[in-house]
Formats: C-alpha cells, sequence, structure tokens
C-alpha cells in the first residue's frame, strides 16, 4: 500500500511534530510505503522550520496565505503515489484511523472514502455552523456524506486527473467527483480535541464556502448544458412579454391612455431581459464547450475499458 498524505499546515508550529509522529508509527505498524506532504500556507511562525526538522517529509510552502483549498490541491499534484490521504494539520484527525479507511476504500471498490467526526470535539458555535452548512450541502448537493468538511479521507489519486481546487472547494471535493461518477463512501472516524494552537475557522470561511456551494450546485446541474437554465429562463420571460404586450394592444384599442399603464414598459422589460437571458445562455455554451475542447476536463468519466478483440496485424515487409 503506497499513501501520499497531503496536510494543509498554517501557523501549526506547535502541532506538526506530534502529528508528523503518530503518522509514521501507523505507517510503520501497517508496513506503508508512504510520504508525508506538508504545505506551509505561509505561516507566521516557525511552522516550515520545524517541518524541515523532520524525516522523511515533504515541505510546499506557498508565496504568500492562498488558503486551505489552495494548500492543499498544490499538495496533491505533488503527490506521487496511488492512494492520497488528506489531513488537518491540528491534530484532532485522527491518523489512528487510517487502515479504517483504506480497508473499507478496498473491501468496496470505492474511489473516496470520507471520515466522518460523529462525535465532535468542538465549540458550539462551531458545531452549530457546521450543521447547518451540512444541512445545505444536503438540500443543494445531496453528496451522500454526512460530514463533507471532515479534512480525513482517502482517494484514489486518478479522482484527481481533471480536478482543479479553488475558493473554498475542499469541503465539496466528494460532491464534484459524485458529479464525474466516483465511487463515495464514509466511515465513522474519531475526533480530537484541540490542544494547541488556535482554529483559523471564521465566519468569512462559512461566507466563501456558501457561494462555493452554489457554484458546486450550477456546475452539477447546468455545466455541460448552460443553455437550458439561461434559456429556459430567457424562453419564460419572453412568454410573459408576449403575454404583456397582447394586453398592451388590447389596452391601447380600447382607449386606454398609455402613459397611464405600466403594460407598454412591462412588455420591453420582459422582452429584453429575455432576449438578454437567451443571449447569454449561448454564449455560456459556446464559453462550456470551448472549456471542455482545450482542457483536461471532460462531462464525463470511464471507470473502465475492456477490450478482447483480436489485435489486427501489421503486414510484414517484403
Amino acid at each position: 500500500m503506497q499513501l501520499s498524505f497531503v496536510i494543509p499546515v498554517y501557523n501549526e508550529a506547535e502541532n506538526v511534530a506530534g502529528l508528523h509522529k503518530e503518522i509514521v508509527d501507523v505507517c510503520k505498524q501497517h508496513n506503508y510505503e508512504y510520504e508525508i506532504i506538508f504545505i506551509d500556507d505561509c505561516s507566521s511562525d516557525d511552522t516550515s522550520k520545524l517541518i524541515k526538522q523532520l524525516n522523511p517529509v515533504v515541505l510546499v510552502q506557498l508565496r504568500r496565505n492562498f488558503g486551505q483549498t489552495a494548500a492543499m490541491d498544490a499538495g496533491i499534484k505533488q503527490a506521487k503515489y496511488p492512494y492520497i490521504i488528506t489531513m488537518d494539520g491540528d491534530r484532532q484527525n485522527d491518523p489512528v484511523d487510517i487502515p479504517k479507511l483504506i480497508e473499507h476504500l478496498e473491501a468496496n471498490n470505492l474511489d473516496i472514502v470520507s471520515g466522518w467526526r460523529k462525535d465532535r470535539k468542538d465549540s458550539f458555535m462551531k458545531n452549530f455552523v457546521s450543521r447547518g452548512a451540512n444541512l445545505l450541502r444536503k438540500l443543494f448537493i445531496n453528496d451522500g456524506i454526512h460530514d463533507s468538511g471532515c479534512s480525513l479521507k482517502i482517494y484514489r489519486k486518478d479522482c484527481f486527473e481533471t480536478v482543479n481546487l479553488y475558493g473554498e472547494m475542499h469541503r465539496y471535493i466528494p460532491a464534484i467527483l459524485k458529479i464525474k461518477g466516483y465511487k463515495l463512501g464514509e466511515v465513522v472516524v474519531n475526533h480530537r480535541a484541540r490542544e494547541a494552537g488556535v482554529t483559523k475557522y471564521n465566519w468569512t470561511r462559512t461566507v466563501k464556502g456558501f457561494i462555493d456551494l452554489i457554484s458546486v450546485w450550477f456546475w452539477n446541474k447546468f455545466a455541460a448544458r448552460p443553455l437550458h437554465l439561461l434559456g429556459g429562463m430567457g424562453f419564460i420571460l419572453m412568454i410573459l412579454a408576449f403575454v404583456s404586450g397582447v394586453i398592451t394592444i388590447f389596452s391601447y384599442f380600447s382607449g386606454e391612455q398609455m402613459s397611464d399603464t405600466a403594460w407598454p414598459v412591462l412588455t420591453a422589460f420582459l422582452a429584453l431581459g429575455g432576449l438578454q437571458l437567451f443571449v447569454s445562455g449561448l454564449l455560456a455554451d459556446v464559453m462550456v464547450k470551448n472549456y471542455f475542447e482545450t482542457t483536461k476536463d471532460t462531462s464525463y468519466s470511464i471507470s473502465e475499458v475492456y477490450d478482447n478483440s483480436p489485435k489486427s496485424k501489421v503486414p510484414e515487409m517484403a
């Protein structure tokens, strides 16, 4: 079993050495081949200095503070082994759960297994916000995961061949992969109270996370067909404009003063709005097609290609 550990850290000088030791102990106990990748998101303390004293270790140093999602994306791209395990750097995730994640992944032929912090050791407010976020996520995208915000996960590396992370997308990776057809699972894991350092979560991350949730929902529904959304809305507005126009014409021939009614303005507004949405849908459709043609991403994913047909022989040269 070859594992790449991807651990974003920011001002976690008091935690990196202890977390590294716990990971090494688990890997040696189970005879895993492994690499431990710390991504320092431009810490202002001695995090990087202490990481460089560890062995074995890979340190990815970001030039400035880009956020947890960017750090995780950088670490995933650095990983060389076929299984990627992501964790938080605050030691609230327990490395002892790693064999459990691996076993569940292999036993059920899954592509990703997410940890479920069923008994969380966080403050009341953090738990409250997290539960609200999980409810919204279930309403919008319903990825089948109880605790998508848990960073302790295992992935097959090929899940990320066409996935780039940005914003606060790291908590929606299961949803993004499910959209692409990958198989998800979840196991209950241990969650520990933070014993050192300061939490980095605040209300701005919650707002950014909600905005990214809308983005994932839109991508799920209309990534390959934005014209269905924008064009559909434009078509509805144009139908309403037609109805409003009929009423306007009827009112005019009935002798009603057009300056005394809002029907002409409403008709023009609906017609122009509908036309604008429809044209926007066409432009978005062109942009999406251009995106899929110029990147490695596709609107589908292939799990296996089986070919037992006889291979054609190349004729020998005379």
